[in-house]
């Protein structure tokens, strides 16, 4: 039997279709309204389908987002508080109703975004024409998943004007067999309007464990390294909070082991610490990579205060629940690529190599922010791998032959940019000086082309 939300939200999208039956965007036809009554009773059937069709590299997906005026004004008026209110999801004539929605971001997504004037703790209402979206289907305990995902998110990219970087540095992180989301573009409409051009970036979860693991029930840590950057083991309890599954049973007895083992651990012993825990192969991929896009933002920067107290950002570990194995995995990467042939960002550029040490393993200013960091390689489990520069270079250049080279690159970038080229052009059509026109932003696809190539030479 339908729920009374559920026949309110097939009442609200037949007015709502019907009032604007004669704009451009929004036409009667576009949805199968007999589909959608049927799908509020078949949606189980969706369960079956596999999330590769939502990342798929050959679609550009349109995804539709319904909310009442009142929750629309709500997460409007503060999407910093990233609160969900309910709404429903509208995909390719499948409809699934009390859904959470909610903006979400960080400090630098904010920044000229909302209303508040301190952009350091972010406040005020919308003032962007778009924000980072989170989609919980799952929400308030429900057991929904949507082709087989439990969780949406699309990135506003507002800070990226090529719109490329997400896609393009997950695609050589998963290409080179390091475990990372999935990555494509979608075009989202809400309430029937187009909001705009988005990263369609898999959420990094239980079920993304579970797809990219051969044990996917371990534990899912986020942001929090396992000893701190005075090489102290992180306490159990920042271990907990860090928690992103199996909450509930909170064992992270062996995040903890392996930060003790690395505290005590001398210099003769700790390679083979680190080495019984992470496989070498796998992390020294990870670093080809990170450093190859210029992930200047991720787990390499070391971010300090005044006082010295030092932390990295941008990652999640996976834990194996079996064995005593953990897995670095990378994310947020919307600033990746900016620092390849100089530093364009004046907040993240890394003076150092990811083996190098500078200032006594003391913190130092550096960039035109003027920002305090650390050395990666002051960290007992980063400086390890010092050691393995010959296999690091060998992987480098597989990488480089296989994945990172210009040809590829190119191809890969000419394909994305016809996919997008008109939904480019249609947000700055409607938001005008607010979005990229086309021109300028297929001169940004050739300058991180061109950027790559030189970082290449």
């Amino acid at each position: 039997m339908k729920s009374k939300t559920t026949n309110y939200t097939i009442i609200f999208l037949l007015l709502f279709f019907s009032c604007n039956k004669n704009q451009e965007e929004i036409l009667l036809s576009d949805i199968d309204l007999d589909k959608i009554r049927n799908s509020y009773n078949e949606y189980s059937y969706k369960n079956s389908h596999k999330a590769e069709y939502i990342y798929d590299q050959n679609k550009l997906h349109r995804f539709d987002i319904w909310l009442t005026n009142e929750n629309l004004s709500k997460i409007d008026a503060d999407p910093a508080a990233e609160q969900y209110v309910e709404g429903s999801l509208v995909f390719e004539d499948e409809v699934i109703s009390k859904i959470g929605i909610r903006y979400k971001g960080s400090i630098g997504a904010w920044v000229g975004c909302l209303e508040g004037e301190d952009w350091s703790n972010p406040s005020g209402a919308k003032k962007c024409p778009k924000l980072s979206l989170k989609l919980k289907i799952n929400w308030k305990g429900s057991d929904n998943k949507f082709y087989g995902l439990k969780k949406l998110q699309f990135h506003s990219q507002n800070l990226d004007p090529s719109k490329m970087h997400e896609r393009l540095g997950y695609w050589m992180y998963r290409n080179f067999n390091v475990p990372a989301p999935r990555s494509n573009h979608a075009i989202i409409y809400i309430n029937g309007e187009f909001s705009g051009l988005y990263a369609n970036t898999e959420q990094i979860d239980s079920e993304f464990c579970n797809e990219n693991f051969t044990n996917g029930d371990g534990n899912l840590y986020k942001e929090v390294w396992p000893v701190n950057n005075y090489n102290n083991a992180t306490s159990e309890d920042r271990l907990k909070d860090a928690l992103k599954t199996n909450e509930e049973i909170s064992d992270v007895s062996k995040m903890k082991n392996f930060g003790i083992e690395v505290e005590t651990a001398s210099d003769n012993e700790i390679h083979s610490v680190v080495s019984k825990w992470i496989d070498t192969e796998q992390f020294l991929k990870t670093l080809v990579v990170d450093r190859r896009i210029a992930n200047d933002d991720g787990f390499l920067h070391w971010y300090c205060g005044e006082s010295g107290s030092c932390h990295n950002h941008n990652y999640y570990w996976y834990e194996d629940p079996f064995l005593n194995n953990i897995q670095l995995i990378p994310w947020d990467l919307d600033n990746a690529f900016e620092n390849l042939v100089s530093d364009e960002n004046p907040v993240t550029p890394i003076k150092d190599k990811w083996h190098e040490k500078s200032s006594d393993c003391k913190s130092f200013k550096f960039g035109q922010a003027g920002l305090y960091q650390r050395s990666a390689s002051c960290d007992k489990i980063i400086g390890s791998y010092a050691i393995y520069i010959k296999q690091y270079d060998s992987l480098d250049n597989v990488f480089k032959n296989n994945f990172f080279n210009i040809n590829r690159i190119d191809k890969l970038l000419d394909s994305w940019s016809n996919q997008i080229e008109s939904s480019v052009e249609m947000a700055h059509k409607k938001y005008e000086n607010k979005e990229i026109n086309i021109s300028r932003w297929k001169s940004e696809v050739i300058k991180l082309k061109s950027n790559i190539k030189n970082s290449l030479n």
